[in-house]
């Protein structure tokens, strides 16, 4: 089993910036990609950002292209999610998500096998 849990939300002007984090206990070892989602009121969940542990090739949402930024930190086995230039859409709780199996498509939620509980973001006009 994994373990996930989120930190880092808040309340935030448009503009502004927040980090996310997102750290795993557990068996940690079985990782091979972590993911960033959200999921705003009334929308399905969405997929923003992922990083495969392979060559920490990362992926993005077009909608945070160029705002977000999606990084890990080995050590501590956590990932962060930098939040710049934040919009009101951005509103959303946001999920921090764990793959175990090598998966090629991080941006398919169906693809984790892990999830934390969320942590709020609201970004005001």
């Amino acid at each position: 089993q994994v373990q996930l849990v989120e930190s880092g939300g808040g309340l935030v002007q448009a503009g502004g910036s927040l980090r996310l984090s997102c750290e795993a206990s557990g068996r940690t070892w079985s990782i091979s990609g972590m993911g960033w989602f959200r999921q705003a009121p009334g929308k399905e969940r969405e997929f923003v950002a992922a990083i495969r542990w392979s060559g920490d090739i990362t992926y993005y949402a077009d909608s945070v292209k160029g705002r977000f930024t999606i990084s890990r930190d080995n050590a501590k086995i956590t990932v962060y999610l930098q939040m710049d230039s934040l919009k009101p859409e951005d509103t959303a709780v946001y999920y921090c998500a764990a793959e175990v199996g090598d998966s090629l498509y991080l941006e398919n939620a169906r693809e984790y096998d892990y999830w934390g509980q969320g942590t709020q973001v609201t970004v005001s006009s």
